[in-house]
């Protein structure tokens, strides 16, 4: 079953991951060029989910779970221009 036309939702999912990863990219790209004014606040991270290690002893095998998401507002930008390009492919 395919959602969101002949497209698809995990077409439309990668198309966010892309555009996340290039804003992602591009922010830590310009962060290391001193540029005053608006810069400073493009290449932030903003956290919005810290989950700290989490370990799983099993006593023969342990496994350690954490998620960070601490986007950029250059990746939150990437994400809204890929959705707009998903929308006009």
């Amino acid at each position: 079953m395919r959602w969101g036309g002949s497209r698809g939702i995990l077409m439309l999912l990668l198309f966010l991951l892309a555009g996340a990863l290039i804003g992602g990219l591009l922010g830590d790209l310009l962060a290391q060029v001193s540029l005053a004014g608006i810069m400073p606040y493009l290449v932030k991270q903003y956290v919005l989910i810290d989950v700290s290690n989490i370990r799983l002893n099993l006593y023969i095998l342990t496994l350690d779970f954490g998620i960070r998401f601490a986007p950029n507002l250059l990746s939150i930008i990437g994400i809204f221009i890929a959705a707009w390009l998903f929308r006009r492919w």
